[in-house]
């Protein structure tokens, strides 16, 4: 009876012993998980390449029926996601604006501050908002978006917003004011 209770505690020692080894294997494992996890913002260039420079910049002036054409180089320690570009009217003059040459209230040099503008009933403040994923393990992504702007769209000041979002959820925000003129 002892020479079975002893071998049944060796048994159980070893038992031990292996769970005790892997477990700390796994730890290890995960260790190296959490030290290469993404903790890093995606960058949103403010140059562009030698060929191409950003657009839109800040307080650019649009007219009715033309394109923008969006242009931005976004940079991600590990691997970039996927980006949002919206354009919303800013007739009140709020303000999220990035941009550190932008004025106070979100308003470029040739705003009209105070001025009335009548609006004709067919036009509409535009709203554009549109996302677009990014190819899987990119770094580096040039990003080229025509944006058409239609012909009945409310004169005034609008916000352009870049949004930029890696694989593991960070985002990045650039904010800029543009106008619409006739």
């Amino acid at each position: 009876m002892k020479k079975f209770f002893n071998t049944s505690l060796m048994m159980a020692l070893v038992s031990i012993t292996t769970v005790c080894f892997t477990a700390c294997s796994k730890n290890d494992d995960n260790k190296e998980d959490v030290d290469t996890k993404d903790t890093t913002k995606p960058v949103i260039l403010t140059t562009g390449t030698e060929a191409n420079v950003v657009n839109p910049i800040n307080c650019q002036v649009y007219h009715r029926g033309d394109t923008i054409h969006f242009f931005y180089a976004f940079e991600d320690d590990t691997e970039l996601g996927s980006f949002n570009l919206e354009v919303h009217d800013n007739s009140d003059h709020h303000s999220h604006s990035t941009e550190s040459d932008d004025h106070e209230g979100g308003e470029c040099r040739h705003d009209h501050e105070g001025e009335e503008h009548e609006h004709d009933a067919s036009e509409r403040h535009w709203v554009y908002n549109q996302s677009f994923e990014i190819p899987a393990g990119q770094k580096h992504y040039e990003a080229r978006v025509d944006i058409p702007i239609p012909n009945d769209v409310a004169e005034g000041d609008y916000h352009f917003m870049i949004r930029l979002t890696d694989r593991a959820g960070w985002m990045q925000l650039k904010a800029l004011a543009i106008v619409i003129e006739e």
